[in-house]
Order: C-alpha cells, then sequence, then structure tokens
C-alpha cells in the first residue's frame, strides 16, 4: 500500500515527506511507548501513536519507520515536523482514534509487522 492511499484512508493531513506519498508499505504497529517499538518492530512500515514527542522521530528513525501517523488530531511541534525531515519520514495526522486508523489500516491490507 502506498503511503499516499493511508493519507486518503485516514481522512490525514500529510505534514512532512510529500515526496515519499508513492512509498510502498506492508507493515504498520500501532503504539504510545517508543520501547516497544525498539524491542518488537521488524521491519519498515507505519507508525501509527498519540505520542507526540520528538523521540517519536528519533525512535522511527533508528527503526527504518517511513511514516508516522499521529492519531486523535495530537499534532506534532514543528521541531517534531523538521526532524522527521530531515530523517526522510512521512508524517501524518488523522482526527480518528488509534484503535479506528489500526483497524482501516488492517482491513485495507496491512499486517501487523512485529511478534508478540
Amino acid at each position: 500500500m502506498k503511503i499516499c492511499e493511508i493519507r486518503d484512508l485516514l481522512d490525514a493531513r500529510i505534514l512532512a515527506g510529500d515526496e515519499k506519498l508513492d512509498c510502498e508499505v506492508t507493515s504498520a504497529f500501532c503504539c504510545d511507548m517508543m520501547s516497544d517499538v525498539l524491542a518488537y518492530v521488524k521491519d519498515q512500515g507505519v507508525l501509527v501513536t498519540g505520542l507526540v514527542n520528538p523521540q517519536v522521530v528519533r525512535t522511527a528513525n533508528m527503526m527504518d519507520i517511513v511514516c508516522i501517523v499521529f492519531v486523535r488530531g495530537k499534532a506534532p511541534t514543528e521541531e517534531m515536523i523538521e526532524l522527521a525531515k530531515e530523517c526522510d519520514i512521512a508524517v501524518l495526522l488523522t482526527e480518528k482514534r488509534a484503535f479506528d486508523t489500526s483497524g482501516i489500516l488492517y482491513m485495507a491490507g496491512l499486517s501487523r509487522n512485529a511478534e508478540g
């Protein structure tokens, strides 16, 4: 699935990474605890989170995550958006809740990318 399709499915706004809209992703992980992202993410994909903290972008960068979806309308700061641009990570913002976002992405064909 392309990031532009994720944007459309979630009625999301793109805050960073316009150039990544055609990037293919096959998996997603929903989490607010970055220690779990570090422990369980196994391949590139999408991170769905409600945590608005620069550590989210840093963790995504370490794990080669290509897209972060912030849920519940929780907007990242300009500092976070700039960091995501530097790290070449797409950033989307949706008003949907994490549960709904995860369900929509799963029903559209994204798999989980973690064990456990």
